[in-house]
C-alpha cells in the first residue's frame, strides 16, 4: 500500500501553486481523491487546455520522476509495455562456447539483461517514486485500451518468460483524452473523471501574469479579454492556453503595451492556426475602430 501523497485538497491547490500551475478546488479535489482511492485519472477536454501540463506539475511537485507514453495510432504492445533485445540476444547465441548448454543459454537469454522496458513496465517496476503519463489515450485502438485497462486494474504485467511483475508502488496515473473518439466504458469506470476546460477571464489573466515574466496587469488583462472575445466567435479552432502565453510573449518581445485593432490583426496567427479563423478574427478587430475599446481594463 502506498502512503499518502498529499494532506489535503488545499494542500494539493497550493503545492500546484507554488510549481505555478494555476489549480482550482475541482483539479486539485481530483488529484486527491485519485492519490487515496489509488486510482487513475482520465483527463478530458480541448486541446491546450493544461491536461498534460497538470501531471508535469503533479510530479515537479511530489519530486517524483514523469514517465510518459505517448500514444499514437499503431502503438502496441512491444512500444508500451516492453520487448526483448533481439539483436543483442542474437549475439548472445552467436558468441556461445562449446561448454554452454542451450538451457544455460535459453535461461541468459530471457534476463533482465536482454529485456527493453517501455513506460508501463518501467512505471511498475520503479522503485521511486513515479507519475506515469497517458498521453493522448483516445488515439490508440481499442485492443492498446485493453492492454491500458489490464494493467491499470491489477499494476502487474505477466512475461511469460520472468512471470508475473507486481508494482512495488502504484503510480499517480493521468491519462489525457482530447475526445477525439469514445472510450470504452470498462476504462472510464477504472479511472477517475476530470473535465479541463478553458480557463475564465480572470482565472486566465492570472495564468498570463504567473507565466509570462515582467508583463504588466493591464496588458495581461487586455490579453485575456481579447482571447475570450476570440473564443466566442465560431471558429475552427480557439486559442489554447499555451496559444495565449504565446501571444503574450510576443506582445512583450514586440514591447506592446496597449493592444490596439493593428497590433491584435498583425499577431493574430499567433493565437489562430486556420486562415479563415485568422480572417474571422481581423474582421473583428476591424470592426473597433477606436482603438479596441471594449478590451480596454475596467475601472480599479
Amino acid at each position: 500500500m502506498t502512503e499518502p501523497r498529499f494532506e489535503s485538497i488545499p494542500a494539493v491547490r497550493e503545492g500546484l501553486r507554488k510549481v505555478d500551475y494555476l489549480a482550482d478546488e475541482g483539479i486539485a479535489g481530483i488529484v486527491y481523491l485519485a492519490d487515496r482511492l489509488q486510482k487513475p485519472i482520465l483527463v478530458e477536454g480541448p486541446a491546450g487546455t493544461g491536461k498534460t501540463q497538470l501531471a508535469k506539475s503533479v510530479a515537479e511537485m511530489i519530486g517524483a520522476r514523469l514517465i510518459r507514453l505517448q500514444c499514437y495510432e499503431g502503438l502496441d504492445e512491444a512500444k508500451a509495455l516492453y520487448e526483448w533485445n533481439y539483436k543483442k540476444q542474437l549475439l548472445r547465441i552467436q558468441a556461445t562456447g562449446d561448454g554452454d548448454s542451450w538451457s544455460e543459454v535459453e535461461d541468459d537469454l530471457f534476463s533482465d539483461d536482454f529485456l527493453l522496458e517501455r513506460p508501463l513496465l518501467e512505471a511498475i517496476r520503479a522503485e521511486d517514486p513515479v507519475v506515469l503519463l497517458i498521453d493522448e489515450v483516445d488515439r490508440v485502438e481499442v485492443e492498446t485500451e485493453a492492454l491500458l485497462l489490464e494493467i491499470l486494474s491489477d499494476y502487474q504485467v505477466s512475461i511469460p518468460e520472468l512471470g508475473t511483475v507486481q508494482a512495488k508502488q502504484i503510480p499517480l496515473v493521468f491519462l489525457t483524452s482530447n475526445n477525439t473518439r469514445e472510450l470504452s466504458e470498462a476504462l472510464k469506470r477504472r479511472c477517475l473523471f476530470l473535465h479541463v476546460d478553458y480557463p475564465d477571464m480572470e482565472r486566465e489573466k492570472e495564468i498570463v501574469l504567473t507565466k509570462v515574466p515582467d508583463i504588466t496587469e493591464n496588458l495581461a488583462d487586455q490579453v485575456a479579454r481579447i482571447v475570450r472575445s476570440l473564443r466566442q466567435l465560431e471558429l475552427k479552432k480557439s486559442p489554447s492556453v499555451s496559444e495565449t502565453l504565446d501571444w503574450a510573449n510576443t506582445l512583450m518581445l514586440l514591447g506592446i503595451e496597449q493592444v490596439d485593432a493593428e497590433t491584435a490583426s498583425g499577431t493574430a496567427n499567433i493565437l489562430l492556426k486556420y486562415q479563415s479563423d485568422i480572417a474571422k478574427a481581423v474582421r473583428e478587430f476591424a470592426a473597433d475602430k477606436q482603438g479596441m475599446k471594449q478590451f480596454a481594463p475596467g475601472p480599479k
